[in-house]
């Protein structure tokens, strides 16, 4: 028997996340494993920030509508928090104890900030945006995930959630002229300014009542701590993030402008506002990274390689959404959040032990990865599946008790499934 009808649309999802994630793992692994190849192709093609714009994308198209068809926000931050943070606990307390073994590496700057800070805003997941070092080098993008689903919530409680492009358009477009108004910012300048402890306790207050707030049942409180989550993200994406202000700005406009594209193929919005949008948010982004390019840690045609590529890719996903897609794709998509949190803690390990080679050593990369896929599948199948199950009973529970929508027009009819892009 074949499988059902929508799983093909279900199916271009997953290729894209185990793609993307495989691309992830290969950058990160080449520091140790393939250090030549790294060298030579990363001036040509940031696989970095290839795989992190897929997963962006992704991330646009569905979030959103994860909100919208249960169009209560008290269901989106359950889903999420079910979904998210069940396997970042376990890697982020894998390291330290692989550390106390004296098994794994942590990055020494981690110790010039009180533990209690680096706790605190690594359990807000907005340490990249809180002037703390990441204690997982891949958790940075988790930050600006987070400021997403912030933004979304906002955009949902004030009713303003169809204008995605509009959205998309106006992040891309402030990012290209403080860009050629040479607006410049030096990284993590709130923290530096008013210091990382404070900083974090104030975000993390603020975060707190921003959800609390938004997942009560009275409208001014939801429509207050929209706003408030929203205002916070903003504030932190452009005033205290490592990277450049325009390529964060360029991170959620490309996160907006994938949610334009769900909205427009659910005929919520035209195809031509999203395809005018997309032109504007590319040229923007393009712009923006030909104005930056100093030839030395940036790279613009290694950026740009990667960006228009990760477009492409995603573009030519969703061309495909309704053939099949092969079944190693969508097994490898179910784990790519496994993948993406489990590498780094691997490279931890292998950093600790057996050291980086000198030269390229493809046994050693096969060998790798022939290892973190079935360690994936195990934290999968037992780490991420049960609370998964756990954080829909609860929802539905709260649904049976006669939780009203808070916004019942809003709900979306869409095949896409709850857990999201990641």
């Amino acid at each position: 028997m074949g499988p059902p009808r929508e799983r093909p649309r279900v199916g271009w999802l997953d290729a894209l996340r185990g793609i993307a994630a495989l691309v992830v793992v290969l950058d990160h692994s080449s520091y140790a494993f393939l250090p030549q190849f790294r060298q030579e192709l990363m001036p040509e093609f940031n696989t970095s920030r290839y795989g992190i714009m897929v997963f962006f994308l992704v991330s646009g198209y569905i979030i959103p509508a994860s909100l919208e068809r249960g169009g209560s926000v008290r269901t989106f931050w359950i889903g999420r928090l079910f979904r998210v943070y069940p396997l970042w606990a376990v890697a982020v307390t894998a390291l330290p104890a692989l550390h106390a073994l004296d098994l794994a590496r942590i990055r020494p700057d981690l110790a010039q900030q009180p533990p209690a800070t680096v706790a605190a805003a690594h359990l807000t997941m907005f340490q990249e945006l809180l002037g703390t070092p990441n204690l997982l080098l891949v958790l940075w993008t988790l930050s600006y995930e987070m400021a997403f689903y912030l933004l979304t919530v906002a955009l949902f409680t004030v009713g303003r959630h169809h204008r995605s492009a509009t959205v998309a358009v106006t992040l891309a477009v402030l990012a290209a002229a403080g860009v050629a108004a040479g607006v410049t910012l030096p990284p993590s300048a709130l923290s530096h300014a008013l210091g990382t402890g404070p900083l974090v306790a104030i975000a993390s207050i603020t975060m707190a009542t921003a959800v609390w707030c938004a997942c009560t049942g009275r409208p001014v409180l939801r429509t207050a701590g929209g706003v408030l989550g929203g205002l916070l993200a903003l504030v932190l994406v452009t005033g205290n993030g490592t990277v450049p202000v325009w390529e964060g700005l360029t991170i959620l406009a490309v996160m907006f402008l994938g949610t334009a594209i769900h909205r427009a193929e659910h005929g919520q919005v035209t195809w031509r506002s999203t395809a005018c949008a997309t032109a504007v948010v590319l040229l923007c982004a393009v712009a923006s990274a030909h104005a930056h390019g100093d030839g030395r840690q940036f790279t613009e045609r290694g950026w740009l390689t990667a960006f228009l590529l990760a477009v492409l890719t995603f573009a030519a996903g969703w061309a495909l959404r309704h053939r099949r897609t092969p079944r190693w794709l969508m097994v490898l998509g179910a784990i790519s959040y496994s993948v993406y949190l489990l590498h780094p803690v691997m490279l931890a390990v292998t950093d600790a032990t057996i050291g980086r080679s000198a030269r390229d050593d493809v046994v050693l990369e096969a060998a790798f990865v022939a290892v973190l896929l079935p360690l994936s599948w195990l934290t999968h199948r037992y780490v991420e599946t049960p609370p998964q199950r756990w954080g829909r009973a609860l929802s539905r529970r709260l649904r049976s008790r006669g939780e009203p929508a808070d916004d019942p027009g809003s709900t979306v009819t869409t095949d896409l499934p709850a857990g999201g892009a990641r």
